[in-house]
Formats: C-alpha cells, structure tokens, sequence
C-alpha cells in the first residue's frame, strides 16, 4: 500500500502542478489588506518607491520613498531618495499596474512576491529532483508551499523572495550544465547574470550562491579550468552589485546606515543570538516547534553520490549569513527569508529518511511523521497568524482622512516614532517624526498630522498654525 503511494508521488506529474495551485492559494489571504501588518514600516517604504513611480514618474536609477528626515542616513533627504536594493521588484509591479491599473500597486507587489514564490518552489522542486529523488523533491516543495513563514512572506511586500528565487535559478541553471558536461565559457554566463540580478535585487543573495562553487568545482573540468570558471561567475555576478553601489553613492543622503546590521550591541554567538535565531526564529517560529524533529534527523541522514555536498555548502552559506549579518537576522524576523528554502530541504530529507527506514512499526512511524507534520504547522502558524492583524487601525484612519483633504502636493510632519507608515497612509512625503517645526515648515512642510490628540506639540501648533480637524482619534493642522 505504502509503495503504491509512493509510486504515484513519484510518477503523477499533476502533484507538482497542484501543489502550485495550493501555494497560490494560500498566499493570496487577505492579499487586499492594507500595508498595515507585520514589518509594516518596511513593506511601507518598499511599497512608496513602487507608489512614487506612479505619482513622480518611472525613474528606476533614482528610486523616492515617503521620508525626508534625516533618521535612516543622518542627512536631511528633500528628495526622499531610496538608494538601498535596486528597485527590480518595484520595477515588475509597476509594469504590472501599468498593463492593469484596475489592481492598485499594493496588489501588484504582493502579486510580484506570490509569483516569485511559487516559481521558487518550482525551482526548489527541479533542484532536489536532480541532487536527491523526486519523492524528496515533492516534500521539499510541500514544505516550502506550506510553511505559514513562508506563506506570509511570500505575499509580504519585500523584495527578499524574488531575491531568493533568482539564486535559486542561478543555481539550478549551474547544476543543469554540470550534470550535462556543459560546463563551460558559454554556460556559465547566464546563471552568472541570474545571480548578479539576485545582489541587485538584495546583495545577502550572495549566501545562498555558495553552492556554485561546489557545483563548478565537481564538474568535469581541468583544475585551471574550474578556477577560472569560479572567477568568470563571480565577476559577472557581483558587477551588477557595484556599478549599482558606485552610482548611489551620488545620492549620500538616501542611502541609510548599516553598519549595524552587522552586530548590534555586539551580540554575534551571544546567548541571546542563539536563543532569537536558533529557538525563537527557527524553532518557533518557521518549523512550530516540532519540524526540528525533521530538520535534525535531515542533517543527519546519508548523504547521497548525486546529493554530494551542495547542501551542506548551502546550509554553511545560511549560517556564515546568521553569523555575519548577526544585527539584522536579530533584529527583524523578515531577514530569515533567505534560508527558509535550506530548512524545507532539510525538513524533507528527514522526513524522506524516517519514511523509508521505518523497520519493525511502520505504522507507528508514518503515524509520528503525520502528527509531527500536522504539529510543525499548527504551531507555527499560531505565531504567524498575529502577522495579518492591523494592529494601528488609527493610523489608518488619520491617514485615510488626510489623504482625502490634503491637496496632492503636500508635504507633511507625521509623528510615529520614525515609522513611515504614517506617512504611507497619508499618501504624502514628509517627516514621521516631530519636534524642529520650524525647520520642517522651511523644508517644506505644509501640514501637521497626528493621533497624539492630547500632545503638548499639538496644543502648541494649535495656538499658532490653523486647525483644519480635531477629534477623539487624531488632528490635523495646515502650517501654511
């Protein structure tokens, strides 16, 4: 019975197709939510340079978000430039909306990320089929569809999974020709590129490359050969990445800090970096406590001829990831998107291997690997299911109201502690700090919102500029 099931993983070729299918539908809930949940300041500033090609014109070298302050560089930004990643993401929804503008930009982001992940999983599928066995290849794609981590920030308005799917391909392309024995001059030039469009799109990507120098390494080539092949892909992979860095540094002012991304409060392999990545992340968080029964018994599990090392260069090119960019990985639970395909590959070897050295009770196995299923994914989406909930339905409310009144070239002072959401719901650039009105008011700031009604700035702006709006849930104040 079992092997007949197996057989017909294996050799139905409508599995793959319907778990397409299911990972669209799952990533489209609540696709038409405003940008007002999980990582809201993040996906709000992602989603103004997409907006503000709409509202200043389609200028992709010289990308606008909604901040002016100085709060991300450290210089005043009149422009609101965004000189971080470049805008390929921004640049597929925008064509989007341009083809149909009945779907407002925010869907089409959240389009370009529901696609980008469900192609990923594909491309995961074609990968394992080709280092492991299709029953593996099925799980990890599985794994992947339905991790509700991955779920929601595979609809999330970030641009990390189209950078994940594009080193992803890069990869897959790489293992194509090597498994072929074509290798060579002409091959290596497309994944190449592919790679470098994966650092355009977030330099991190260059983790996950890691593998390709595996995969070059084990081909059919002469020493001298392999090693020239390994610098040709690299060069053609990171020129992208540093004509794009050489050109934003013309624009000082848009470009934030990162130093601290790096190791923020010096916390690299600190307790409390393994606690956040090790148990809360990965344990809680992305495998719901029990899928490390799987991702454990994966690292452990045989390693194959045709697997060879390419997982565990990828799992090393996570944790040098983890490790170098302790910071971020620490700070923001988003910055995981890069290694979640790793662990669904990992999931799915353990699972593979508990299925298939089920000895004595193979019942009692099938059964532990179902509840253990069932489990990972309960729990885990008990976390993730508090990421969709609009916590500040009142900055929604003030911003809403104030897009509805303010005329389109205003620039507006939105108190929220430096998260621009404010200002994303108010569909306007300006400040999401207070304090120095004057200042603002002399950069250009024509109109004063906030839902801090009771705020001794407030009473002040009240006395001296003119009130437009004031009620139980927010104010509003024309500084003109």
């Amino acid at each position: 019975m079992a092997k007949n099931l197996v057989s017909l993983l294996l050799f139905n070729k409508t599995i793959p197709l319907m778990i397409v299918v299911i990972c669209i539908l799952v990533r489209i809930y609540k696709i038409t939510s405003p940008v007002g949940d999980w990582h809201s300041w993040r996906q709000a500033d992602t989603a103004a340079v997409a907006r503000n090609f709409i509202k200043f014109g389609f200028d992709p070298l010289r990308p606008r978000y909604d901040d002016l302050s100085n709060i991300q560089s450290g210089k005043d930004n009149p422009n609101g430039w965004r000189m971080v990643e470049f805008p390929l993401y921004q640049i597929l929804a925008y064509s989007g909306f341009k083809i149909i503008p009945q779907l407002n930009i925010e869907m089409w982001l959240r389009i370009v990320s529901i696609f980008a992940s469900t192609i990923l999983g594909i491309v995961i599928y074609k990968l394992v089929s080709i280092h492991s066995d299709r029953l593996t290849a099925i799980i990890s794609f599985l794994i992947y569809g339905l991790l509700p981590y991955s779920i929601f920030y595979g609809r999330a308005i970030l641009p990390e999974t189209l950078m994940v799917f594009f080193a992803f391909l890069s990869l897959y392309m790489l293992t194509t020709a090597e498994r072929s024995n074509r290798l060579n001059w002409t091959s290596i030039f497309l994944p190449g590129l592919i790679a470098g469009t994966a650092l355009l799109v977030k330099p991190t990507g260059i983790f996950l490359l890691l593998p390709a120098v595996y995969l070059i390494e084990r081909s059919k080539r002469s020493l001298v050969m392999k090693i020239l092949l390994v610098i040709v892909y690299l060069l053609i992979t990171v020129a992208p990445l540093l004509l794009w860095r050489n050109w934003i540094l013309n624009f000082p002012e848009g470009i934030p800090a990162f130093d601290w991304l790096l190791n923020k409060d010096n916390i690299r392999l600190k307790g409390a970096w393994f606690y956040w990545l090790f148990a809360d992340r990965i344990g809680r968080i992305i495998t719901g406590y029990w899928g490390l029964i799987f991702l454990g018994i994966g690292f452990i599990s045989p390693v194959t001829k045709r697997e060879g090392r390419l997982y565990r260069y990828a799992a090393f090119g996570c944790l040098l990831y983890l490790i170098i960019f302790a910071g971020g990985n620490v700070q923001h639970d988003y910055y995981q998107i890069l290694i979640v395909p790793v662990v669904s590959i990992y999931i799915a070897k353990g699972i593979v291997f508990m299925f298939r050295s089920a000895a004595n009770d193979k019942l009692a196995s099938y059964l532990m690997i179902v509840i253990g299923l069932f489990f990972m994914l309960a729990f885990s989406w008990y976390s993730i299911r508090t990421y969709y909930w609009i916590n500040r339905r009142d900055l929604l409310e003030a911003g809403r109201y104030a897009d509805s009144v303010l005329p389109a070239e205003a620039k507006v002072i939105a108190p929220n502690n430096g998260d621009t959401t404010f200002l994303y719901f108010i569909n306007r650039q300006g400040w999401p700090i207070g304090f120095d009105i004057e200042k603002k008011i002399s950069q250009g700031a024509t109109h004063y919102v906030t839902i801090a009604i009771n705020d001794l700035e407030l009473d002040y702006l009240m006395k001296k500029y003119k009130l437009i709006v004031k009620n139980n849930n927010f104010a509003l104040v024309s500084l003109q």
